[in-house]
């Protein structure tokens, strides 16, 4: 596998179906969707800022703006819940819970009350 391919064909059969089309749209039409998911997920996986993506994903401001596109309009969401839900009636996802008891206290002077010392 090389550096930059991020998904097996396999992983993206099951995300292509999911992704918007810009069939009847007046706009220019989207580039390649599979390159421009790929450029989003290298970058949250390496933590590269979104200028230094590398050629390969397309320009990054294109990148850049089809995922804040994504994220508005709800696409991420519902990826992830068609991805979960296919997951879940396969059997391979485990709803254990774990239940954390821990207390953290602020300091008094983190709050944002007033303080009245009764005078």
């Amino acid at each position: 596998m090389s550096r930059e391919a991020v998904l097996t064909d396999d992983q993206w059969a099951r995300i292509e179906p999911l992704m918007p089309s810009s069939d009847g749209v007046k706009s220019r039409p989207f580039r390649d969707h599979r390159q421009v998911v790929e450029g989003i997920i290298y970058r949250f996986r390496t933590g590269v800022a979104w200028r230094d993506l590398p050629c390969g994903f397309g320009p990054w401001q294109t990148v850049w703006k089809r995922h804040k596109r994504f994220s508005v309009d709800g696409t991420w969401d519902r990826i992830h819940t068609k991805l979960v839900t296919a997951a879940d009636a396969d059997g391979d996802v485990e709803w254990d819970v774990s239940v954390d008891s821990t207390i953290n206290r602020a300091h008094q002077h983190a709050t944002t009350l007033a303080r009245h010392t009764g005078g």
